[in-house]
């Protein structure tokens, strides 16, 4: 990847995000650095081809950390599973979840995240999420836990055991 220099606006937006602490941050907390929408969607597109941001969902981005080196940077996970997902309606299941409950020794190469509504598979940073589509009477068995002061949703031991 090849990085080039932040423009008057990235810089004042980068600097923004990065002093608030806000690594993932939405379209509307950039809107108020820029005239319009059209304006802000150019400098968003800027700021993802030089790998400043890596866009989640459709209106959620993650800040690629200044101190990043050559750009390189990796969140946990579960987090960005969580941050895709806004927090609710999903909970990681499979091979990850086992792993987390210490089933498993092996480290999943893939995340597995169970939802009602996506399915497919996605590559962030240098981990896959594979979107498992399920029915809303398979939405239950799961708990809340934090990693990195971040809650998420990853499905409790027991039903974590069909998956060793």
């Amino acid at each position: 990847m090849k990085t080039r220099g932040l423009s008057g606006k990235e810089m004042e937006l980068v600097s923004w995000l990065e002093l608030e602490g806000k690594r993932f941050f939405t379209r509307s907390d950039a809107r108020r650095f820029f005239k319009n929408i059209n304006e802000m969607n150019v400098y968003i597109n800027r700021l993802k081809g030089k790998g400043r941001i890596v866009k989640l969902n459709r209106k959620k981005y993650y800040l690629v950390p200044i101190q990043a080196f050559r750009g390189h940077w990796a969140e946990h996970p579960f987090i960005v599973v969580d941050e895709i997902f806004n927090g609710k309606g999903y909970f990681i299941g499979g091979k990850a979840a086992a792993h987390y409950w210490g089933l498993i020794e092996q480290i999943p190469h893939e995340i597995d995240a169970y939802s009602t509504g996506r399915q497919g598979k996605r590559t962030v940073f240098s981990f896959a999420i594979r979107y498992r589509r399920t029915s809303k009477s398979n939405m239950r068995g799961f708990v809340r836990r934090k990693i990195k002061g971040h809650c998420f949703l990853i499905a409790n031991k027991r039903r974590s055991v069909e998956w060793e």
